[in-house]
């Protein structure tokens, strides 16, 4: 189990294959000052012009910034515009697999920008021609690059590349080769998706494949038909799971294992300056994310921060790795009170809220326990350890009760109190709780932490780790640490 700063650093290694409409995004920037003699329009007058891969290429484009290795096929016209992208797909590292039709222009969407606004947009569409004769050329390279993909997306922008003929083929491929994929939908025809391990419209997309009456996030009822809505969707057509985007609301999820359980994350956007291509940079990571291996709830936290770095940004953008992982450290920081240690020490009910939020958003929780009576290099570098394992470590300390009960009358050397505020004085330590018990299986039932790590024990002699692992839990046994020994200190110091 990944944590998120782990995931992101794995990225380089994860080979994602793309299918999609391609198209050329322009920017023309420029500035109006007079209204035009001829008509009463305004005059826009041109200052620079920026062009970058659009549609499924800017998922590639993103996916490259994120580090991964990345293959696409698609079509492109045999133009001036077809030339251009070939030359920034290969300047980005993408490495492409193109059909160029005599017959078929390259789509582009020049946009009119003025003042950080956008004045208009000018596009030009061709008409994708039959594409019977370049099947065979599309299914044979999907198929060899798919069999070493470690993941499938395929960006539906309506344009004529993904049929409802070709795009079951398409899924066949990635199932009979056991290859996940990923689906951005376009239009209402979900048919032609049957059988994918993830459909992911936005909200008025799904508003409209699903009969067109409106979904308001903000009223009560909106995850029970939300869920209702999914679970119909889920089950006609065989996807693994649906996830919405809510624009200013963040995600919800549904999965075909729990239907009528909504999953939604808020967004992390602070200021929204353009849209454009937020899409494809939250299907990017995702992608990205769910290719190392990370679970599809943390990876649609990392999808929605991405998101969120992107509509910061003017024009159709990317999000770096490093990006990415200054957003996470961020969103650690606000999430877990680590400026006063005395915050991070919380009754049981209180780390249950705190957690509680860490998994709304995304979040793998860790957990440890322990005396801690006076702490030495071996706790210090088996907390640092549990640490690396997840994205919020839970330390459970012993009472002063407890401990006597344990180890006699003499001990603890400390109190509770202040072996608690140790733990929490420590950087990568985020919540640490004190229990009465001998043992922390009370704390670990009503926290459900995801992973345990605890050095020395092994499961058999763990009870703790013996019911965590029945509800799914990675127990990890941490290795011994140099010869450290609370017991060796104090027979040291007497």
């Amino acid at each position: 189990m990944y944590s998120l700063s782990s995931a992101i650093d794995a990225f380089p290694g994860v080979k994602v294959l793309i299918i999609g409409d391609l198209m050329l995004d322009r920017f023309t920037y420029g500035k109006i000052e007079r209204i035009s003699p001829e008509a009463p329009v305004p005059v826009f007058k041109v200052i620079s012009q920026k062009e970058m891969p659009g549609g499924a290429g800017n998922v590639a484009t993103n996916l490259r910034a994120l580090g991964c290795r990345v293959s696409y096929v698609g079509l492109i016209g045999d133009d001036a515009e077809g030339s251009t992208l070939v030359q920034l797909l290969k300047e980005s590292g993408v490495h492409s697999h193109l059909v160029k039709p005599s017959d078929f222009s390259t789509t582009v969407k020049n946009r009119l920008i003025a003042g950080g606004n956008h004045i208009s947009r000018v596009d030009r569409e061709g008409r994708v021609p039959d594409l019977s004769v370049n099947l065979p050329f599309f299914l044979r390279a999907f198929r060899r690059l798919a069999k070493r993909a470690d993941i499938v997306l395929l960006s539906d922008y309506g344009k004529g590349l993904l049929t409802k003929d070709n795009t079951p083929q398409l899924i066949d491929i990635c199932r009979e080769l056991g290859k996940r994929v990923i689906v951005d939908p376009k239009g209402t025809d979900y048919g032609k998706y049957t059988g994918a391990t993830l459909v992911k419209p936005n909200l008025k997309e799904f508003t409209e494949v699903t009969g067109g009456t409106p979904f308001d996030p903000k009223s009560s009822d909106f995850r029970k038909r939300l869920s209702d809505a999914a679970k119909e969707l889920i089950e006609r057509y065989r996807f693994g799971n649906l996830l919405i985007t809510l624009g200013e609301h963040g995600m919800a999820l549904v999965s075909a294992k729990e239907p009528t359980r909504v999953r939604q994350i808020s967004t992390r956007a602070k200021e929204v300056f353009d849209v454009s291509g937020a899409g494809d940079t939250s299907l990017a990571t995702l992608g990205a994310s769910l290719g190392c291996g990370v679970p599809l709830l943390q990876a649609m936290h990392l999808a929605n921060l991405a998101s969120g770095i992107v509509v910061g940004k003017v024009g159709t953008a990317t999000v770096s790795a490093d990006e990415l992982r200054e957003a996470l450290q961020r969103d650690d920081h606000n999430s877990v009170p680590t400026r006063n240690p005395e915050r991070k020490i919380m009754s049981l009910p209180q780390a249950e809220n705190l957690i509680a939020d860490l998994r709304r958003k995304g979040k793998t929780i860790g957990f440890t326990n322990g005396v801690f009576d006076c702490c030495h290099m071996g706790h210090l570098r088996s907390l640092l350890e549990a640490s690396k394992a997840c994205d919020a470590l839970v330390v459970a300390v012993n009472s002063d009760t407890s401990v006597k009960r344990l180890k006699g009358e003499e001990r603890p050397l400390q109190d509770e109190a202040t072996r608690a505020l140790l733990l929490a004085s420590l950087e990568y330590v985020s919540c640490v709780v004190i229990f009465e018990e001998d043992t922390p299986i009370d704390v670990i039932k009503a926290l459900r932490p995801d992973v345990l790590a605890k050095e020395g024990y092994t499961i058999e002699r763990w009870p703790e780790a013996q019911y965590a692992q029945q509800y799914g839990a990675k127990i990890i046994t941490l290795p011994h640490i140099g010869d450290y020994s609370t017991t060796r200190m104090i027979d040291k110091l007497k």
